[in-house]
């Protein structure tokens, strides 16, 4: 199989596989070659894949999409961090996703601001408010 995985900003693997290991809403799941053609939306998680030589890569992965046609597995998510050791992967995978998380409640806030500036605009212009 083709695995290739993407985020909005970069690809970050585009290689043959023999199995990849991912996981739902409902659990974690496994595809092999002769698998029949599959669809799922992913948690975040790890999702593991091992290639043609026996060995096991690790991917960090943020919500996303997988898709399995044919010997084509697409997997796109918002996040993705690529790591052999578990250990500094999950570091690595805290610190990234806890700066996104970190801008995402920033905007959250921000956008808060706007519309409650905006319905305050609005109610005095109708003359709710004195």
């Amino acid at each position: 199989m083709q695995l290739k995985i993407q985020t909005p900003n970069e690809v970050l693997t585009d290689e043959p596989v023999v199995k990849v290991i991912a996981e739902a809403e409902n659990g974690s799941f496994c595809l092999l070659p002769r698998h029949v053609d599959f669809f799922s939306a992913l948690v975040p998680g790890l999702l593991a894949f091992e290639d043609s030589d026996g060995n096991e890569h690790f991917v960090a992965v943020g919500e996303g999409l997988l898709v399995k046609k044919g010997q084509t597995v697409m997997v796109s998510v918002r996040q993705a961090v690529r790591g052999g050791d578990l250990g500094k992967l999950q570091r690595t995978v805290r610190e990234q996703f806890e700066s996104i998380d970190e801008r995402e409640r920033a905007t959250h806030a921000a956008v808060a601001k706007l519309e409650a500036s905006f319905l305050r605009g609005y109610l005095e212009l109708s003359g709710e408010v004195r």
